[in-house]
């Protein structure tokens, strides 16, 4: 009789136990830390769940670690979360916490790559917006085998080919995962230029290089195919193409210092993107150039233009003539009053 009424206890208490736990599990789970909302960024970093479930509590998001790391177990999401930045709050029951942090939906931020940009320019634009540090972003941009094959062909770096657009990109997407994107966007709509039959035809390199230095010396969407004329012009004639932004790049590329002048040293100096001093087209591009640009270096005006000259307002000066295209610069250039706070800078970029 005694050991049945221990038996009958022992039960009793198991069940009573089991009660409990039950009540506070459920009440675990349904009950949120507090009942007003307020967004908190939590972020779930590589680790354990339990030191993700630890900070969650330690952060006011959930109540008991313990009691959460349980509901995952049953559930089989402790292998489940996925790294990255959620928008929470404590307003959330558990089971809500739990079923974001497995969801795979993470917080993105916009980032907007202007046309014209170079991967320099892009890397600082991406550490300004914290999603990678600048270094790291350029380890990959300028990785050569990794370029070759996300575009397909034989490429020295990712310059020119990362296209420029407004993207949405996660912190853990991390720097490769953007130059990634970047480069699958460009090669996308490279493929559509492509299959225009209304194009002519470059070989690939030579078409982005030429589409780059196109962006680079274009203030007003509508001069593309003008600018793109003169340089197929200057080209058919074997003439040295004699841009001015080929020879800021070169002088970059070496000296890892961008100038905002150009002096006569600068011309003269010999580089192997300096189009005053070497032949044809550089290399390789010297910046990323949008759809447009890439349109118009296969589609050039039908000029007879050899020059142009900024009129200081994001337009042009177009010449057939030496003779004409010294009386621009001096009307353009050398007249102090018609550059006087003037930039082509000023002036908003157009598309078509």
């Amino acid at each position: 009789i005694m050991l049945k009424k221990l038996i009958v206890s022992v039960l009793l208490c198991i069940l009573i136990l089991s009660s409990w736990v039950g009540t506070q599990g459920f009440s675990f789970l349904t009950q949120a830390p507090s009942e007003t909302y307020k967004e908190q960024i939590f972020e779930v970093k590589t680790g354990t769940f339990t030191q993700n479930a630890i900070r969650l509590q330690r952060e006011g998001l959930i109540t008991n670690s313990r009691y959460f790391i349980w509901y995952a177990k049953f559930r089989g999401d402790t292998t489940r979360l996925k790294k990255g930045e959620y928008r929470l709050s404590a307003n959330f029951t558990p089971k809500q916490i739990l079923e974001e942090l497995t969801s795979g939906n993470v917080v993105k931020y916009p980032l907007t790559i202007p046309e014209g940009y170079n991967i320099y320019d892009i890397a600082a634009l991406v550490e300004a917006k914290s999603l990678a540090t600048r270094e790291d972003f350029l380890k990959f941009a300028t990785d050569a085998s990794l370029a070759t094959k996300i575009i397909e062909r034989p490429v020295p770096s990712f310059e020119g080919f990362l296209f420029p657009e407004t993207y949405n990109f996660s912190k853990s997407e991390g720097a490769k995962g953007m130059v990634i994107a970047m480069a699958t966007q460009f090669k996308k709509v490279y493929d559509q230029i492509l299959r225009d039959p209304n194009l002519m035809q470059l070989p690939f390199i030579e078409h982005v290089t030429m589409a780059s230095m196109i962006e680079k010396e274009t203030g007003d969407g509508e001069e593309r195919e003008l600018i793109s004329s003169v340089f197929h012009n200057r080209l058919r004639k074997h003439m040295r193409l004699q841009s001015d932004p080929t020879i800021l790049y070169g002088i970059m590329i070496e000296d890892g210092v961008w100038k905002q002048n150009i002096q006569k040293a600068d011309i003269l100096r010999s580089t192997k993107y300096n189009t005053y001093t070497i032949p044809g087209l550089p290399p390789a591009p010297i910046a990323n150039p949008g759809e447009e640009a890439l349109r118009a270096a296969l589609n050039p005006a039908d000029t007879q233009y050899l020059y142009f000259v900024s009129k200081n307002n994001g337009t042009h000066v177009f010449t057939k003539t030496y003779q004409d295209h010294n009386k621009a610069v001096r009307d353009f250039q050398l007249n102090r009053k018609a550059r006087e706070g003037k930039s082509w800078r000023n002036k908003e970029k157009t598309t078509k």
